[in-house]
């Protein structure tokens, strides 16, 4: 069962705290490791981020709301990849490296094409010089293939992330539609509102010439809330240095 599925239950237990172990931390309720049923137990990797999910746990109210519960999603999602899992998760997000969201410009009006090159292309020389990693960047929608060695090296840096850190990636680049952004949000190279601004760039532009509607909103708090989520699961874990 996942996070999700949990909405439905009512709240079954009073008390939440959080067990230190050998070297990680239990979330325990009422006294017994906390869990969702056919899901691993939440036993974390530091007193932080045990911390953080345990009052996520602690504020429910009757019903367990798993909308206000980020955190514990994304632990249940890296306990549960532990092991083989996690070649299926390098290869979820690896499907970003060819249709990287900074790779793929605009080619008018000239106020965006100016905007994309500030905004995206120095993100995308970090890629390149920190990891190996030298993609190619296109104007309109046709794709571009990417040449093997960047997208091999993308895959080298997926695969030293632990599971942990990796799951948070993995969010971040769903969230956005970019590896690039995610991975500079998970070595702290930019910070929250950074990673979610470049990811909105296109958005931000037309509701200046354009205004907003009602759908669209929803969809920017949906992408900022993954955003907040994936920066505050990393800080809990000490993997990047919280920025706002």
């Amino acid at each position: 069962m996942t996070v999700a599925e949990a909405g439905a239950m009512r709240r079954f237990y009073g008390s939440v705290a959080v067990e230190t172990l050998a070297e990680d931390f239990a979330v325990t309720l009422d006294g017994r490791p906390a869990r969702l049923p056919r899901a691993a137990p939440l036993v974390l990797p530091t007193r932080s981020l045990a911390g953080a999910v345990a009052e996520e746990w602690r504020s429910q109210a009757e019903t367990i709301d798993p909308e206000s519960m980020p955190l514990t999603r994304l632990a249940h999602e890296a306990l549960n990849a532990a092991g083989a899992g996690r070649d299926t998760i390098v290869k979820a997000i690896m499907r970003f490296a060819q249709t990287d969201l900074l790779c793929y410009r605009a080619s008018e009006p000239p106020a965006l094409v100016e905007r994309q090159e500030a905004a995206w292309q120095p993100l995308l020389d970090w890629m390149s010089e920190a990891h190996g990693a030298r993609l190619r960047v296109t104007r309109g929608v046709m794709p571009v293939e990417q040449p093997a060695d960047a997208v091999l090296a993308l895959q080298r840096t997926l695969e030293a992330l632990d599971t942990f850190a990796l799951i948070a990636t993995a969010s971040a680049a769903r969230a956005s539609g970019s590896l690039v952004i995610a991975l500079g949000l998970v070595s702290g190279r930019i910070g929250t509102e950074d990673a979610f601004n470049l990811s909105q760039l296109d958005e931000n532009f037309q509701m200046e010439r354009w205004g907003s509607d009602a759908e669209a909103r929803v969809l920017r708090e949906r992408v900022g809330a993954e955003f907040r989520a994936a920066a505050a699961f990393l800080s809990h874990l000490g993997v990047a240095s919280p920025r706002p």
